[in-house]
């Protein structure tokens, strides 16, 4: 499991002052690319293959409210992938400072030929 923290900014916060639908979204997706950054898909690299992440869903799942003042913690799992590694599903979960789970996301995405428009599988460099 990959974790990440991440300190709630007030841009952060939505107009009932606890955190905004949108930033679940942002620290997801922050997570995920720290993640894959970390297995060499950076920038430069996605862009010499010209390949890009595509998210095909997110379902989020809130359990309780959090505010800003704390620091909270975004884990990502690999719940599965196809053989060609085009499809693949990320489970997220969301951790307050106490270490509660306040929220979790199912998420389903794939790799896009940035050339062609359409979803490829990753080469044997990418897998191995």
């Amino acid at each position: 499991m990959y974790l990440k923290d991440f300190e709630i900014r007030w841009s952060d916060i939505d107009a009932n002052r606890h955190l905004a639908n949108s930033a679940y979204q942002n620290y997801m997706s922050h997570t995920r690319m720290a993640f894959l950054m970390e297995l060499g898909f950076n920038q430069k690299t996605l862009a010499e293959n010209e390949i890009g992440p595509v998210v095909f869903y997110e379902h989020i799942y809130y359990f309780k409210e959090v505010f800003p003042g704390k620091p909270i913690k975004v884990s990502m799992e690999i719940m599965g992938m196809s053989e060609d590694a085009m499809f693949f599903e990320f489970h997220h979960n969301f951790y307050n400072h106490k270490g509660e789970n306040f929220a979790r996301c199912e998420m389903m995405g794939a790799w896009m030929d940035l050339k062609t428009r359409k979803l490829t599988g990753l080469t044997n460099d990418f897998l191995t």
